[in-house]
Order: structure tokens, then C-alpha cells, then sequence
């Protein structure tokens, strides 16, 4: 892992196409409140269209009663990933359900990272399947989560283009 912030990730400098461009800028906006990510030492690494990826240390303070990682750390990682990754396209998007199947232990010290890939995109929903390994690309977990788009803009105040109104009263 490298020394950068969250804030200050190679991968959140914006280049390549205009999805590129606009997913790093999403992203940034997000990491700019994102007090969960930053507490927890969690990196964005890589982000683009429907896709990102993080990395977080285990800290002592992230380890159980059995001397393995929590799952709740670990979920939360792969939800961040999955947050990052369904709010690329400069619409608010947020879970509407997620699940998690743990595979093997963390351990204190581990670094793990969550790459989350979108599945499917409809107008208002999505499916994000996150896969958590660690530093030896053994899976550590596999999290499946469906986005909600709210249909306001992450970026201004104007609906991003081709998003429908969505009413949730």
C-alpha cells in the first residue's frame, strides 16, 4: 500500500475519456465527506465507470475476541467499495440491500482490498458484486450489493442528464 491519502490517490487524478474523468470527480466529491473511509484508513486505489477498488490495513483495533478481523470491518470495506463504484455517473446512488459470504479469516496486519464490478445498471437500481482479498490474493470475502438511485446529481445542483425523477414518499 502506498503512502498517498485517501484524498490524494494516484487514481482519483482525473485523465483518460470523459466516463474516466467524470467517475474521479464523483469520487473525489465523495471522499471530500466520507468520514467512515478516512477513519478507517481505507485507500481508493482505482475508480472508473461502474468499477473501484480499496484497500484497508486490519489494525488492533479492528480484530475480535478470536484474534481474526471483525466481518464488520471487512463488510464495510466491500460497501465502500460498492458505494464508490455504483456513484460514478454523477447520480446519488445509494444500498438498497447487500449481502456478504465470508470466506476465510483476516488476520491483524493484513492488507485487504475490495474491487467492486457492476453488473447490471438499470434507470434506478444496480448490482455490484465486491470480492475482498487480501495481500496474497486469497479471498477473504465475497459481497453482493443493489443500488437505488436517487436521481439528483452528485457534482451540482442539476439532475445529471437522461436521470429520472424518482419520488421515494
Amino acid at each position: 500500500m502506498s503512502d498517498h491519502s485517501p484524498l490524494t490517490s494516484p487514481a482519483l487524478r482525473p485523465g483518460g475519456s470523459e466516463a474516466e474523468r467524470l467517475a474521479v470527480r464523483c469520487a473525489q466529491t465523495m471522499l471530500g465527506s466520507d468520514r467512515a473511509t478516512r477513519d478507517l484508513g481505507m485507500q481508493l486505489v482505482e475508480v472508473g465507470p461502474g468499477r473501484a477498488r480499496l484497500n484497508m490495513r486490519i489494525r488492533d483495533d479492528m480484530v475480535n475476541g478470536h484474534d481474526v478481523a471483525h466481518g464488520g470491518f471487512i463488510f464495510t470495506l466491500a460497501d465502500s467499495a460498492f458505494a464508490f463504484a455504483c456513484n460514478t455517473y454523477d447520480v446519488v446512488t445509494v444500498a438498497q440491500g447487500a449481502s456478504i459470504e465470508f470466506v476465510r479469516s483476516a488476520r491483524r496486519g493484513n492488507l485487504l482490498q475490495a474491487e467492486a464490478i457492476e453488473r447490471s445498471r438499470g434507470r434506478n437500481t444496480g448490482v455490484y458484486d465486491v470480492t475482498v482479498t487480501d495481500e496474497d490474493d486469497r479471498i477473504i470475502a465475497c459481497f453482493r450489493g443493489k443500488s437505488f438511485s436517487l436521481g439528483r446529481p452528485i457534482l451540482g445542483s442539476e439532475p445529471a442528464p437522461g436521470t429520472p425523477a424518482v419520488d421515494r414518499t
